[in-house]
């Protein structure tokens, strides 16, 4: 899941799996460094809030060494390794705050 809050110009996403260990957020955002972004289990559900600015990003998540994209994701393209990545639309009239 993915909701992107005008108020606090972060870009939330979800992933509800109970049995996973341990859950990276990888994509263009961050370089593709599947290290950079873990996610926090927050009442069983994995949570990970982004500044990002205005544009479509790639992005999958990488779920105890194994990849796998957004159920929800705002689209999906091919990805150059085989199977589909994730998008994620932040919209242009979303303004990016910086901290």
């Amino acid at each position: 899941m993915i909701d992107i809050n005008p108020k606090t110009k972060k870009t939330t996403f979800s992933l509800d799996l109970l049995e996973a260990k341990k859950v990276f957020l990888v994509g263009d955002f961050n370089k593709w460094d599947h290290k950079k972004n873990p996610m926090k289990k927050i009442k069983d559900v994995w949570k990970l809030s982004l500044a990002l600015k205005p544009g479509e990003y790639k992005f999958k998540y990488l779920v105890d060494d194994k990849w796998l994209n957004d159920p929800v994701a705002h689209k999906y393209v091919p990805s150059p390794y085989g199977g589909n990545d994730s998008i994620v639309v932040v919209p242009a009239d979303f303004v990016y705050k910086k901290k």
